[in-house]
């Protein structure tokens, strides 16, 4: 079993601390940035900032559905999502860079052993940054507007 690491990036057009306002508020923003791959979303306690406790169906592909439930806690520059049901951490880290925010998006869980395991940390990482590089472009256009 090894650790699986799948990492995203984009540069937004807006100052980070706007960026880091949209990440951290699940009621409002989070909804509207979400792509297909997300479902059954609701905010589960708080909904704006570190201790908000949000939960959805992830569908990183059709066979494969993770429920997440995620403990939430902001910094000054990242909103981390802490995954109750598993050991996936996602990060959003924010950094001004001349043509905005660069945002980006690091998600982190204990793989699988044997040849499952070589297969997940191999494909999953393609998969999940797809799915975070259409999420950074909601971001974008929900920021932007």
């Amino acid at each position: 079993m090894g650790q699986v690491t799948a990492v995203a990036e984009a540069i937004v057009p807006a100052a980070p601390a706007r960026v880091l306002e949209a990440l951290a508020d699940y009621r409002e923003a989070r909804p509207a940035i979400l792509t297909s791959h997300y479902t059954e979303y609701e905010v589960v306690e708080g909904g704006v900032g570190s201790g908000t406790v949000a939960s959805w169906h992830l569908h990183a592909t059709e066979k494969r559905v993770r429920h997440v439930v995620a403990d939430v806690v902001v910094t000054s520059d990242s909103v981390v999502e802490t995954d109750r049901n598993s050991s996936m951490v996602t990060t959003f880290t924010v950094a001004t860079d001349d043509a905005g925010t660069r945002v980006t998006v690091t998600t982190t869980w204990n793989g699988a052993g044997g040849v499952g395991g070589f297969f997940e940390r191999t494909f999953a990482p393609l998969g999940l940054r797809r799915i975070h590089d259409e999420l950074l472009q909601n971001l974008s256009a929900y920021v932007a507007a």
